[in-house]
């Protein structure tokens, strides 16, 4: 074995130092191949940029030069690298699963397997949307309450929530001391998720008074959370979520210190609640943003530094689970997951693959905690503190995330603050902005939905589970990404149920496989985004007769450019005559559009069109209702 001398050296020092501009020119030159003739160097890598949403730009490549300031050391302020010196590298994260069913037998019985098989925490819905609080003894019956921290979600219910914990404290004996637990109070965020900002005052005093107990005997208890899931299930992008979190957390500062507990006592008793999307890199730099800005908010307050530091609780995104295929959330929770970990949570709740459905089952439930399990245990995610700290795009993204946020909590609090911005209609005009602008790139296909608006499975049967408890209501909308498309299946299993047979489309597939595969591929998927059963043409019949044996009412004709030009007017006028009412063809027209029109051919389906728009009219067409 070759040992390396220990002189400093460089191993690339023999090579010639490359330059960001060489770069930028041999990418020009392979751009212009492909047929950008005006690109120049610069221009070449912003052609191959990104937009992501807040005003951010991902781009191709990052160097020393991009870098951002200096995030500090793991467990020091300003904390972009973890609110602990050792990270999570001791023990993990804390596994934290939620539990929404109301049945209190039902459970205490999923709580009790998970804290068992890998949990190390539970989360709990309490009150209306959940398990009755005078039951919550029976919930947590068998649960060491001074090893496992219980979060509640109380929702309007946190006094009688609390006052019930604590008295079964006293009941089983457990020390004010050791007892550990969250007892979940967030005015601000019930406000936005119900729309009744009147009782926010009083609730937050009430908070604040449950907060002040909390930290004369409960020093392992926290009080409050603030939540930002309302405002991401809203439709928030990264940075708004962060800033309104931001603007709740101050708010709640305000409550608690004029309640007479101290800047640090305060910070003490908050905890914060972030999305993790199947963004990994986007998730990662929104959980050190998030610590960054409020080591800022508690410093500019008086806090000490070891108080400044954010506990953050990140929960797998709501809005990203899909309710057909679901077995595909299992991919996103897993990457949404390791972006929270890395990112470096305190706290990780992975929903379970069929929670968009209702309740989760025992099989789903498994899945959820053993995703951490296995991040934790076999990839030993958590044995690196920051893992992604140093990452010249992590580091940038970071700080330009952190700046977008800053500017939107700035004009919350100019506006008057959180519970005012929420009044006023300022924080849910600005969510439904950004949710229109994603939305309209979900119905275009420029972010794809796998197993939903991409390779969808019309065949496959659906996963039924039993209703969830109704969540709180009335204030902020609650979108998910497949909704458009959600409604657009619905409508085609209506046509099923009432018909036997699936809205069809006859795919007219000519000239060879090697001319026309891509383009009847991209068709099928199409339409079946939209619950439209594909029928491909019979190898040896004609159009008409392949059509007629279809039951199909529209057809599709799938080829090249090439073979449009020899034979796309004659068999559109040969599908019109079979009977075909509506005649799609699969590609841009280009300077044929007329002929091809004046052929029979109603509508050109192409990447980048409005799938949604274009199936809602496909189904119409076909009378489905």
């Amino acid at each position: 074995m070759t040992v390396l001398p220990d002189d400093g050296l460089s191993l690339a020092a023999e090579f010639p130092e490359a330059t960001r501009k060489q770069w930028q020119s041999l990418v020009a030159g392979v751009l212009r191949k492909s047929g950008a003739n005006d690109v120049s160097d610069t221009a070449a890598e912003d052609a191959l940029s990104t937009e992501l949403e807040d005003g951010l730009t991902a781009r191709p490549l990052y160097t020393a030069e991009d870098g951002a300031a200096d995030p500090g050391y793991p467990g020091f302020p300003p904390f972009v690298r973890g609110s602990r010196a050792e990270g999570t590298a001791v023990s993990g994260w804390d596994v934290r699963q939620r539990h929404t069913d109301p049945d209190p037998k039902a459970s205490n019985e999923a709580l009790l397997a998970d804290l068992e098989n890998g949990a190390t925490s539970v989360w709990l819905a309490v009150g209306e949307a959940g398990v009755p609080v005078a039951a919550l003894p029976q919930a947590l019956d068998g649960v060491y309450l001074d090893l496992a921290s219980v979060v509640l979600d109380p929702g309007a219910d946190f006094e009688s929530a609390a006052r019930e914990l604590f008295r079964l404290y006293d009941e089983v004996g457990v020390a004010p001391q050791t007892a550990l637990a969250q007892l979940g109070a967030d005015p601000l965020g019930l406000a936005a998720r119900t729309g009744r900002a009147d009782d926010v005052a009083r609730q937050s005093a009430a908070a604040a008074a449950l907060a002040a107990r909390c930290d004369h005997n409960y020093p392992g208890v926290r009080a409050l959370v603030a939540d930002a899931l309302p405002y991401h299930e809203a439709g928030g992008s990264a940075a708004e979520e962060l800033g309104c979190s931001l603007a709740t957390g101050v708010a709640y500062l305000r409550d608690l210190t004029e309640a007479g507990l101290s800047v640090d006592a305060a910070c003490a008793q908050l905890e914060f609640r972030y999305a993790a999307t199947a963004d990994q890199f986007l998730t990662i730099a929104k959980l050190r943003a998030a610590r960054r800005l409020w080591a800022r908010v508690a410093e500019v307050c008086g806090a000490s530094p070891a108080a400044a530091a954010q506990r953050q609780h990140a929960v797998t995104s709501p809005v990203m689970m899909s309710r057909r295929d679901p077995w595909v959330n299992m991919l996103r929770t897993t990457v949404a997951c390791l972006g929270a970990g890395v990112g470096g949570a305190d706290a990780v709740t992975v929903l379970p693959f069929d929670s968009a459905l209702g309740l989760p089952d025992g099989f789903a439930r498994r899945i959820a905690r053993n995703t951490s399990s296995i991040l934790l245990e076999e990839s030993h995610l958590a044995r690196v503190i920051d893992p992604a700290g140093g990452s010249w795009y992590v580091e940038r993204l970071t700080d330009e995330l952190a700046r977008a946020a800053w500017s939107w909590f700035q004009e919350i609090e100019r506006a008057g603050g959180q519970a005012r911005g929420l009044r006023s209609g300022l924080v849910a005009d600005r969510l439904a902005a950004t949710w229109e602008r994603r939305a309209g790139d979900l119905a275009h296909r420029r972010e794809p939905v796998t197993g939903v608006s991409e390779f969808p499975h019309l065949a496959e049967q659906p996963v039924q589970r039993g209703p969830a408890p109704a969540a709180p209501s009335g204030g902020l909308p609650v979108v998910r990404r497949d909704e458009a498309y959600e409604a657009l299946r619905s409508r085609s299993d209506a046509h099923l149920a009432a018909t036997g047979t699936r809205p069809r489309v006859f795919l007219a597939t000519l000239g060879p496989a090697a001319a026309h595969t891509a383009r009847a591929t991209f068709a099928a998927n199409l339409f079946q985004a939209g619950g439209i059963e594909p029928v491909p043409a019979e190898d040896g019949r004609t159009l008409a007769e392949s059509y007629a044996s279809s039951g199909a009412s529209a057809a599709c004709l799938c080829s090249s450019d090439t073979v449009y030009a020899e034979q796309a007017e004659a068999a559109a006028a040969e599908l019109k005559a079979a009977g075909a009412t509506r005649i799609y063809l699969a590609g841009r027209p280009g300077e044929s559009r007329g002929a091809y029109e004046r052929a029979g051919v109603d509508e050109f389906l192409f990447a980048g069109a409005d799938a949604v728009a274009a199936l809602s009219a496909a189904l119409d067409d076909m009378g489905v209702a």
